[in-house]
């Protein structure tokens, strides 16, 4: 049993308090508040003066299978030799000994969607893993949460640059749908043969791979910056039917009052930094705000290793900067991600029966001189910053 006592807890779901307890067992919230008796043999973490808040959750990012500092070793995320991949997966590249880990566990990020790059309209799965472990196997928390899709320059520049289609954005869209007609091809073919006692067709993994956003159990994560790839995206979602979650979705504040209507999420960022090409040129923190008024659901992400992962909890500052209300950044960092990956049951908030990820704070979260001094997962310490120190 460990307990958490005397810290400013903010957990997300409810009010905040101040001087109570936090308890944790086996990996779980077993309860908290300011009525809360500690058991006796229990471990005691002292937070006075500290804020303890949930993991930080990180809705989109290439974390370990972008290794920081590393060039072709360690670039395993965006497969070019195919313009369509659905069937690839995320998690049979990812490197739990990355760097990026590190980064994300003294930043406080405890949480991670790792999907494929977009150099491809259809990249591969998204799988969401906790950031600390050995092995991928043990840290994955929802194997499939997604399927990557691409629209705007990266497919087609990597298009040109191998001499292969796509080539435009009509060309993109294209194979889009073409890859989703073939899936619900295959699904009829196979429904058939099912009730004809007939056989059944070969496998094949690509059509497998999409069955799944076809009966909308999953979304296709649309990687889209431009207002008309944002909009060409959702006439393909809505003419198959199927759920998206718009990655970036950089230019989705200049048509929101169409935008909104259509109660898409995005996840929204890297906006730290200068933008790096054409389509990115309206990034700014100032479309958070546009968001929460238009009661988008939206979470901020870093987009790791574009933007370092330890920065996620920066972001949601420079959109308090831009207007954010506190309360709001926090939920884009926390509940909102996880409801954008399906995981709100265990993970975003600090409540009885989620999962003991949590942050302790030296100070408030929305001071930028405030550091993380403990990162919690699953109940045990995997980040201090008195042991650990950082890494950079």
């Amino acid at each position: 049993m460990l307990a958490i006592v005397n810290g400013t807890v903010l957990p997300v779901i409810g009010k905040r308090f101040t001087g109570g307890v936090i308890l944790i067992d086996n990996g779980k919230i077993k309860a908290l508040g300011t009525e809360v008796r500690i058991p006796k043999g229990s471990k005691i973490i002292h937070a006075k003066r500290k804020y303890i808040m949930p993991g930080l959750v990180e809705a989109h990012s290439h974390l370990g299978v972008s290794e920081v500092g590393i060039r072709i070793e360690g670039y395993d995320y965006n497969e070019i030799s195919d313009a369509v991949n659905p069937h690839l997966r995320a998690v049979d590249g990812l490197n739990p000994r990355e760097k990026g880990f590190e980064y994300a566990r003294c930043g406080g990020v405890t949480t991670a969607a790792v999907a494929p790059g977009s150099a491809n309209p259809l990249g591969g799965v998204v799988t969401v893993v906790k950031t600390t472990g050995t092995v991928a196997d043990e840290m994955i928390i929802k194997e499939v949460a997604g399927i990557k899709a691409a629209f705007g320059e990266n497919p087609k520049f990597v298009g040109r640059d191998l001499k292969r289609a796509p080539w435009t954005r009509m060309s993109t869209a294209a194979f889009l749908r073409t890859a989703l007609v073939k899936s619900q091809n295959y699904l009829k073919n196979r429904a058939w043969a099912a009730r004809k006692k007939d056989r059944t067709p070969d496998r094949d993994l690509l059509c497998e791979s999409l069955i799944p956003v076809l009966e909308r159990r999953i979304p296709l994560r649309v990687h889209a910056h431009r207002a008309d790839d944002i909009v060409t995206a959702i006439r393909i979602a809505e003419e198959f039917n199927v759920r998206i979650v718009f990655e970036h979705g950089t230019e989705a504040y200049t048509i929101i009052d169409w935008f909104k209507r259509k109660k898409i999420p995005v996840v929204a960022g890297p906006a730290l930094g200068t933008p790096t090409k054409v389509e990115t040129q309206a990034l700014s923190f100032k479309a958070l705000k546009v968001y929460q008024d238009a009661g988008v659901l939206f979470a901020i992400t870093t987009d790791h290793p574009f933007s370092g992962i330890q920065y996620l909890l920066l972001c949601a500052i420079m959109g308090v900067r831009e207007g954010l209300s506190e309360a709001d950044a926090l939920r884009a960092v926390t509940i909102n991600p996880a409801r954008i990956l399906g995981l709100d049951n265990r993970l975003g908030s600090l409540e009885r029966g989620k999962d003991a990820d949590l942050v302790i704070m030296s100070g408030d979260p929305f001071d930028a001189r405030s550091r993380v001094e403990k990162t919690i997962i699953n109940g045990s310490v995997v980040f201090d910053l008195e042991k650990d120190g950082t890494p950079f």
